[in-house]
């Protein structure tokens, strides 16, 4: 058996930026997948970006990651959320051809890595891993041996082995789907499910939990009505990519209707149909993202909701019906359909459906994404308790990282929530823990004003650059429009115009005409100079605020703590704080349970120790 440096189990979203990110760290890396077709699938919508998810992508892309480029080679209508707030929550959300994406991402894993399409039911560490006592501490000691390996076994009995793991298994562990009283034992788009891999990682000492994620019917566009719909075209706004050139591509539209009380109506009627109602959903859905039935139920006084006919892509003519998932029986989802304005004469192609899936407890890993007590095998995406293809891709970059540092024995690589909508995501499901699907929100960072999509390049780069994800040639793209900026506004301070643009009515574009000096500039240039002009009173206060948090975040607590053992901490406290090992008093402070005044107790215990 050929032994691989790092072997990644799943091929969606996490897995293909893990596999990619080890492999062009300098490892030999295996990638598994049940069905090498649905490489990159979108089984639910078929866009990339969104609320906060778009700040994500642009971060994947500033640290060499891949669905920014993949989204801008595959995107086909483009739109910027939320242009009438503020930037801190500007977020770019684009439609995607589905099937291009995927084969895309295909294309991309055949070039740089080894694909194989099996099912892997085994996963077990060989016998150096196992010599001697499990490590006391959670913490990841590197080694250049990767210390030990893995053997993975595939249904049909071969035998892989890799020195590091990633399992990016998304909603395929034991995973079921359910349409009304039918029930079939299979993951998304109707694949197969990965049933005994549960059962491994079990053995292996994780706990599992059950969650539950849907989508909603699709329809054939010619059965459509548009002319009763409101019509949304794209946006000639910034691509994914800081390295793909404008203009962006906006090649379709997309259409929106709204529901309405007969459509209300019906769901009401049919409530004991549902799966969700009846008993027979067992896992934990996203609050923030309930189907249809669910919406009625819990926002009775709402007299209608928005649903978007969204196309697929440019090679069919389904459209995916955004605001309708459900899990009613299929003739329930018709009549719900033929009672939209707009869908009354629509064919359903496919319907909506709830899928329910096993899962890791987000708590048995550390920042890295490794488990605590198992070296060398990280997990990342849905089975660690997040939603989203985001989400997905943002921790396999970073569990794909760190499998290739610890194959090569160096330190590992963490995201402070400072730096990033990624570090910030990946803090709140290792500390915090998640009793449901995570989604990634702009208010769920205290630093959103400095973490702002447009500059992630700024932020991030010379990290990518420093990991060797990328050339020297982009590092120094981003550092010469760094000093371009700071060249401009030093400028305009100078030429005492920065007060003029401060004024909520001036852009820096209007203040041409009052400035015949003023270089010539780039649309980036421009950008970064206007927000950073007008909004500089609140980024110095923000600034001040992440420094006088970082003084926290840099108490590291020792390895060995036994927090039972420390007068002045809650029962609760004791027992979160050992079960979670914080490793600093910031990450500590982010513990669910644990209390200001469980705080002032470790930090005094802290002293103590000198």
């Amino acid at each position: 058996m050929r032994l691989y440096d790092v072997a990644v189990v799943g091929a969606g979203h996490a897995g293909i930026e893990a596999a990619l990110a080890a492999s062009r760290l300098g490892c030999s890396v295996i990638c598994f997948a049940t069905q090498l077709d649905a490489v990159g699938n979108m089984p639910c919508n078929p866009s990339v970006g969104g609320t906060a998810k778009g700040h994500l992508v642009r971060e994947i892309d500033a640290l060499g990651g891949e669905m920014g480029k993949a989204a801008d080679a595959c995107c086909i209508q483009y739109r910027m959320l939320n242009r009438g707030k503020g930037p801190a929550v500007h977020s770019l959300r684009a439609q995607a051809d589905r099937i291009a994406y995927r084969a895309h991402m295909k294309r991309l894993l055949e070039r740089e890595v080894t694909l194989k399409q099996a099912e892997i039911v085994d996963i077990a560490p060989s016998a150096p891993l196992w010599r001697g006592a499990m490590p006391p501490s959670p913490r990841e000691v590197p080694s250049a041996d990767g210390g030990g390996s893995y053997i993975l076994t595939a249904a049909a009995g071969t035998q892989y082995t890799a020195k590091t793991v990633v399992i990016a298994t998304g909603t395929f562990l034991n995973s079921r789907v359910l349409t009304g009283a039918h029930v079939s034992e299979a993951g998304p788009d109707g694949l197969l499910p990965a049933k005994a891999l549960s059962e491994a990682l079990l053995r292996l000492g994780l706990r599992l939990r059950r969650f539950k994620t849907g989508t909603p019917p699709r329809a054939l566009g010619r059965t459509i009505d548009f002319s009763q719909m409101e019509r949304q075209d794209g946006e000639d706004t910034v691509p994914f990519s800081f390295t793909t050139p404008r203009p962006v591509k906006n090649i379709v539209s997309c259409w929106m209707t709204w529901t309405n009380e007969a459509v209300h109506a019906i769901l009401r009627e049919n409530l004991d149909k549902s799966p969700m109602y009846s008993g027979v959903i067992e896992g934990v859905g996203a609050r923030y993202c309930p189907s249809i039935e669910d919406k009625v139920v819990r926002f009775a006084d709402k007299e209608r909701h928005p649903v978007f006919c969204e196309p697929m892509g440019l090679d069919t003519d389904e459209y995916y019906l955004q605001g309708l998932s459900s899990s009613m029986p299929e003739d329930v989802q018709e009549r719900v359909l033929h009672a939209v304005a707009g869908l009354e004469r629509a064919v359903m192609t496919r319907p909506g459906y709830a899928i329910e899936y096993d899962c890791a407890d987000p708590l048995c890993f550390t920042p890295t994404l490794m488990a605590k007590q198992l070296p060398g095998l990280f997990s990342a995406g849905q089975i660690l308790g997040s939603s989203g293809y985001e989400e997905a891709a943002a921790q396999g970059l970073v569990a794909g990282i760190n499998a290739a540092r610890h194959v090569q024995g160096k330190g590992p690589f963490v995201l402070p929530r400072s730096s990033s909508y990624i570090g910030t995501l990946i803090d709140d499901l290792v500390t915090r823990g998640t009793e449901e699907p995570y989604r990634m929100m702009t208010s769920r960072s205290e630093y959103r004003l400095l973490l702002r999509q447009d500059n992630a390049d700024a932020r991030l780069t010379p990290l990518g650059y420093e990991l060797g994800l990328l050339p020297k040639e982009r590092y120094d793209t981003v550092m010469e429009k760094n000093k371009a900026v700071e060249d401009e506004i030093a400028r305009l301070d100078k030429a005492r115009l920065t007060a003029q643009l401060r004024r909520p009515e001036v852009t820096y574009a209007s203040l041409a005409v009052s400035d015949p000096s003023r270089p010539d500039v780039s649309d980036e240039v421009a950008e970064q100079v206007e927000i950073q002009v007008k909004y500089e009173g609140y980024l110095r206060r923000q600034r001040a605020l992440m420094e006088e948090l970082s003084h926290m975040e840099n108490r590291a607590l020792p390895e060995d703590v036994d927090y039972a053992a420390i007068q002045g901490l809650r029962l609760e406290a004791r027992e979160k704080l050992n079960r979670v090992r914080p490793q600093n008093l910031g990450q500590a402070s982010r513990v669910s349970g644990v209390s200001p005044a469980d705080l002032t107790a470790l930090m005094i215990w802290l002293r103590g120790k000198g």
